[in-house]
């Protein structure tokens, strides 16, 4: 019961409590060993394993000790004096025991440096993207204001001279203040969370439209992104179907979603006229982009048949699969 006990609290705490239950537990350990011999010295590993994901080296330098302390316990309290082994394994066993509280001190600390790069890396593709949502802003709304700044200062000039050119400049600027909100609207559904199951849906509904049949292979459904990350392959998907629909001329399309060696591959491949006598234009650039904010990469080539294949991969630092049911 009482190992039980220890075991139970050194499971859940990692702080002072983690140690003092870890002593406690190769004390036991120490007391069956006495009475039951050294194969008792097995259930070591348990607390071994534990006491390496102490938040203090310290802790774990104590843990080490009362390892070793152990092992000369059991070991001479079995042999004697003499401490002639009656078994050769308890040496290996021993130097594993002491070597596996660094082991697993070093892999937490392995996990918690990667967990901390990758929400910095998140932070980085984030501020990519607000900076990304200033060029755009500036680009296009800002040159929009300008365009009804200029026009609603030529009304006024105008409004007492020629009625007939203020109505003009009038209807001008509502039709700018129209293509103004269509903007912000585009600009808001970019900045909202896109799901890739979801587009996948959405495109194959605009292929379809256009006449250009869908086939859709995703060999890992379950696999969880982040939002960030989810977001930009679904923009990235939605600009190439569109220059699909726009430019290919093509019949058919293919989509293949693949997860290899933490590397998410993505293929769009169509059967239309290929690159042969289009540029790469600003759909390729945008796609890079995005891609490039999270240490990804975006390709475009011709296929060796007729078309072009578009290759997203994006490198999955964490992830994870639902567990079914």
């Amino acid at each position: 019961m009482l190992f039980l006990v220890a075991l139970y609290i050194a499971l859940w705490f990692k702080d002072w409590r983690l140690l003092l239950a870890s002593l406690l537990g190769f004390t036991l350990i120490i007391i069956l060993g006495i009475y039951e011999g050294s194969t008792m010295l097995l259930f070591g590993f348990t607390f071994a394993d534990l006491i390496g994901r102490a938040k203090k080296k310290w802790h774990i330098a104590i843990g080490m000790i009362a390892i070793a302390f152990m092992f000369f316990i059991v070991i001479w309290f079995e042999s004697g004096a003499s401490f002639k082994l009656k078994s050769q394994a308890i040496i290996p066993i021993m130097i594993i025991q002491l070597l596996l509280p660094m082991l697993i001190f070093y892999v937490e600390k392995s996990k918690k440096l990667q967990s901390e790069l990758t929400e910095v890396n998140t932070q980085l593709v984030q501020q990519e993207e607000r900076q990304r949502i200033a060029r755009d802003l500036h680009d296009t709304i800002g040159h929009t204001l300008t365009m009804i700044k200029i026009k609603t200062e030529l009304t006024t000039k105008l409004v007492d001279k020629d009625t007939m050119r203020v109505k003009d400049e009038l209807n001008d600027i509502l039709t700018t203040t129209r293509t103004a909100l269509k903007q912000v609207r585009e600009l808001v559904s970019d900045m909202n969370f896109i799901s890739l199951e979801s587009e996948l849906t959405h495109c194959k509904q605009h292929l379809q439209t256009a006449d250009i049949s869908i086939k859709i292979k995703n060999n890992c459904p379950k696999l969880l992104l982040a939002s960030v990350e989810e977001t930009m392959l679904s923009l990235c998907l939605r600009e190439a179907t569109t220059n699909i629909i726009k430019h290919s001329q093509a019949k058919k399309c293919q989509i293949d979603i693949n997860f290899i060696n933490g590397i998410l591959k993505l293929n769009i491949v169509d059967d239309g006229v290929g690159l042969h006598n289009q540029g790469f234009g600003n759909g390729l650039s945008s796609m890079k982009e995005r891609m490039y904010a999270l240490q990804g990469n975006a390709s475009i080539e011709n296929s060796q048949t007729d078309g072009t294949i578009v290759t997203l991969t994006l490198p999955i630092q964490h992830y994870r699969k639902e567990l079914t049911t």
